[in-house]
């Protein structure tokens, strides 16, 4: 009897999904904070003209929209995992192609099969929370060029107002599956002394990380944490 191979949930199915209706133009601005609403915008990539950038963990690709469609890039690369996600890209972005490209697959796996492609890798609040840190590291180094960048924001505490871990362990977050059904994503939230040896640990220098406060109070906001780093050249 053949084996079977089953497919793991599309736990991001529903996100987004009544913005599509909605707001279906491509973004004019570009955001790392949690409320998406100030702080250092594109320019914390630097000048992208004629490069490879990918977006991990791009989501509905808004973000990797805004970079093709006003900053010229070569390509970029919207990765992600969820069948759900690459669907909506491809229909709000699909005409932006072929500077735009929506690509299924999980971080990890996609890097592991572009070793040295990319000048810059990305990621607002994407595969970086939701990937283990110690292999999805190493992988972006190696999809990096020499000199390459890698920029990532991610949350500087927990929703509701938790600490962020001083180890290496994910919290875990509630999600469903495409059916409704109750299930549990991990989300990474660390310290920033943690995120940076992580990086120094898989071979980054120049890491920086910057603190972007909360723009507002409550149980669904956040401050932020900007990390840049280098592949060294």
């Amino acid at each position: 009897m053949g084996r079977v191979t089953r497919t793991a949930p599309d736990l991001w199915h529903h996100y987004g999904r009544t913005r599509q209706a909605t707001d279906r133009a491509v973004p004019d601005t570009f955001h790392w904070n949690w409320s998406q609403d100030s702080g250092p915008g594109v320019e914390v990539l630097g000048d992208l003209t004629g490069l490879r950038v990918g977006d991990l963990g791009a989501g509905a690709g808004r973000h990797a929209a805004h970079l093709a469609a006003h900053h010229r890039p070569a390509v970029t690369d919207a990765v992600d995992a969820s069948p759900g996600q690459c669907a909506m890209a491809t229909d709000l972005y699909g005409h932006l192609a072929p500077r735009l490209r929506v690509v299924p697959s999980d971080a990890v796996g996609h890097l592991r099969a572009t070793r040295g492609a990319y000048d810059v890798l990305y990621s607002v609040f994407g595969a970086l929370d939701f990937t283990e840190p110690g292999t999805l590291l190493p992988a972006a180094r190696a999809a990096l060029r020499p000199g390459g960048r890698l920029a990532f924001s991610t949350l500087a505490h927990c929703l509701g107002g938790a600490p962020a871990r001083s180890r290496v362990r994910p919290v875990d977050v509630p999600a469903r599956t495409r059916d409704g059904e109750p299930a549990t994503l991990r989300r990474w939230v660390l310290k920033d002394h943690v995120w940076r040896t992580l990086l120094d640990e898989a071979g980054f220098t120049r890491i920086a990380i910057d603190v972007l406060p909360a723009a507002a109070q409550g149980q669904r906001t956040a401050g932020t944490l900007l990390v840049t780093a280098r592949r060294p050249g």
